[in-house]
């Protein structure tokens, strides 16, 4: 069979999230059953990707599109290794503990290096249960004699395979090739909804688009998360372009559902609050059934198993983290359950009549597109009419206070900026993207209303619910580029992917509008269309990626490590440092580390004294050599082999970022004689 540039363009797309579920599928039980190591991931993890890799995109069927030149598929590789190589090049260190990037690499580290959870305290190589003692930090709770992590294990299995490889190195570098899938799988999904041809314009606007270059250059969860989610939207489309009945034989479009299904499902285990994102699949189910469509069943086991996943990542190994969030996640766990009634219900008692005639009565497509309108303009005046406030968080509100002091902003610490949302999206992708979006949006609605686009209505359920919920409550600390995080995995995709179909649908009205417009016109429309795209997403990137997050943290720890004796056991003096720097050290150097809760003379030297009965060298930590000093014998040598001064993200509220802010991290250390 010829590769022709249709087929090899539309199999490799879908590439990441075959190899992404089939790791996680693998390492997920490896590590719940405490035997996550490099041997049992050569043994069972490769084979299982590269079998997955080898033999789901066969089953991806050719284009609808077969006449696809090469240019598309060749620039969308380049656009995917330049972004790819700038990534690297610009690639972030972030080990210290302040926010989640830091958080992933440390659990990374951990589960890479002893390949179980949770983890171990390790009192009795301290101070056993000296009352003065604690064993958490920022992101990880103590339980018990036990520590756990704050997220879910999905990204640390992942990065893990870049520690393996080149420890830290290997570790910080992964990122830059997770997010440069998300371009390539992102280009894939364009190409299956817009055409072959204008997939590139879509992969460039993204690219070039600075959230997602600023997630991509750090541990986050969330290039995974994108990976997964249009990755499985993509396989979901191949699945479902060849019709089937519920009492068919399972063959490839079967398959292909299977897959979707698992990608979906196991976005969870990555991101706890893609439960949100996924529940119009589960409504997109009812209706498959309702249609008598074969992939149904197989896209609903997918779909279970992989969730089956999630919850087990979320209860079992991260439940503190989701007792934390309770207060949001208790409801989206009761809307999850109402949906999943409902739909099954609904799909009962419609039965025999199979799915609902949405294009009656004949008013209902055009109602639907001007709502859809109507919405958008309301995204867009409520900041005029509405401020929102209450974190319900104490600490962020007093951040909140400080960044809005840097800003010279009014003093109004609860204020979420909530009601910026949709300002938020103008900001990295520009006014025309949002207008164009709008009506790609609207008419899109009108057509798979009348049924004019099958294709659409899985995206379009994702997409728009997705959207509305974000930007309705994006649920997330308000200072940028931080808040763009909530943006980046399906929001900003959706007003790229709906503002180039828009521009594509508009060309070709153009030419095949009855009065011959020169042939002059289409090519002009789209140039000003990709400019309108390009140009204001270019400029707001440029402000802030020009520089590298927490550079030298990477040696900064080893030579941290270097300086604490294998049979040591450190103590933290200082609060501050204690929350950024425990597990760091905890995991990289493979250290007993505890902080004292309120230290003082009697409380430190019983510390030191309990380690040295248990034959063991007291080491003494804080962020200056005059927190130490008070406890050491005269003429103990203090080092400072943690310092780190370098750049760091800056923190804007009414403006997009531009340039950064300095990061500042020291570590002193004595070994107690």
């Amino acid at each position: 069979m010829r590769m022709t540039p249709a087929r090899l363009f539309a199999r490799v797309t879908v590439v990441p999230a075959v190899a992404f579920s089939a790791w996680l599928l693998v390492a997920f039980p490896l590590l719940l059953l405490g035997h996550f190591t490099p041997v049992t991931g050569v043994v069972l993890g490769v084979p299982a990707v590269v079998a997955a890799v080898a033999v789901v995109p066969r089953w991806v069927p050719d284009p609808a599109e077969d006449d696809i030149p090469w240019w598309p598929v060749i620039a969308v590789g380049v656009i995917v290794l330049a972004f790819a190589a700038v990534q690297l090049a610009y690639h972030s260190e972030q080990l210290v503990i302040r926010r989640d990037a830091a958080s992933y690499a440390q659990y990374t580290v951990w589960i890479a290096q002893n390949g179980y959870l949770p983890i171990p305290q390790q009192r009795e190589l301290i101070a056993g249960d000296d009352p003065a003692l604690a064993y958490n930090s920022l992101a990880y709770y103590q339980v018990g004699d036990q520590v756990w992590p704050q997220f879910l294990a999905g990204t640390p299995l992942l990065l893990s395979v870049g520690y393996w490889i080149g420890g830290l190195d290997g570790m910080v570098v992964l990122p830059p090739l997770i997010g440069a899938l998300g371009v390539l799988t992102f280009a894939g999904l364009a190409a299956r909804l817009i055409g072959a041809r204008w997939a590139p314009l879509a992969a460039l606007t993204l690219a070039v688009c600075l959230p997602e270059q600023w997630i991509s250059r750090s541990t986050y969860s969330e290039p995974a998360t994108q990976v997964l989610l249009l990755g499985a939207l993509a396989l979901a489309h191949d699945g479902l372009t060849r019709r089937t009945a519920l009492r068919d034989r399972w063959g490839a479009p079967h398959a292909l559902a299977l897959a979707a299904g698992l990608a979906f499902g196991l976005s969870l285990a990555v991101r706890i609050d893609v439960l949100r994102d996924v529940l119009p699949v589960v409504g997109f189910l009812g209706l498959l059934l309702l249609a008598r469509r074969g992939q149904a069943v197989p896209m609903l086991i997918g779909l279970a198993v992989g969730l089956g996943y999630g919850f087990t990542a979320g209860f079992v190994l991260s439940r503190p983290y989701l007792e934390y969030l309770s207060a949001s996640l208790d409801p989206l766990l009761a809307v999850a359950a109402v949906v999943v009634v409902l739909t099954a219900a609904a799909t009962a008692l419609l039965w025999r009549r199979g799915v609902p005639r949405t294009d009656r009565p004949a008013w209902l497509p055009t109602a639907t597109a001007a709502l859809a309108v109507l919405v958008m303009a309301g995204f867009a005046v409520r900041p005029l009419v509405h401020v929102q406030r209450g974190h319900g968080d104490e600490a962020t509100a007093h951040y909140i206070g400080q960044v809005q002091e840097v800003e010279g902003l009014p003093f109004d610490p609860d204020r979420t900026y909530e009601e910026m949302s949709l300002y938020w999206v103008g900001w990295y992708v520009g006014l025309a993207a949002v207008l164009l979006a709008t009506a790609g949006v609207a008419l899109l609605l009108r057509r798979v209303m009348r049924r004019q686009e099958p294709r659409w209505v899985l995206p379009l359920m994702v997409l728009i619910w997705t959207v509305t919920t974000t930007l309705i409550r994006p649920a997330i600390t308000p200072d940028h580029p931080w808040a763009s995080r909530r943006l980046i995995v399906l929001v900003i995709p959706a007003f790229i992917l709906l503002a180039v179909w828009f521009l594509a649908w508009a060309i070709r009205w153009i030419r095949a509008h009855p009065a011959r417009p020169p042939a002059w016109l289409p090519a002009s429309v789209a140039a000003l269309g990709a400019a309108a795209l390009l140009i204001p997403t270019g400029i707001t990137a440029s402000g802030i990626m020009t520089y590298r997050m927490d550079v030298g943290s990477v040696a900064g720890t080893r030579a941290l490590c270097a300086q604490i004796p294998d049979d040591g056991s450190v103590v933290i003096v200082d609060a501050g440092t204690a929350s950024m720097f425990e597990q760091l050290i905890r995991g990289n150097c493979g250290v007993p580390t505890a902080h004292v809760n309120a230290p003082d003379q009697v409380s430190v030297q019983r510390v030191v004294g309990e380690i040295e009965q248990r034959g063991r060298r007291a080491v003494l930590v804080g962020s200056s050599p005059d927190q130490l000093l008070p406890y050491l014998p005269n003429g103990t040598r203090v080092s400072h082999p943690f310092d780190v001064h370098t750049d760091q993200d800056p923190s804007t509220l009414m403006e997009p970022p531009s340039g950064a802010w300095r990061f500042n991290a020291d570590v002193w250390l004595a070994v107690v004689p």
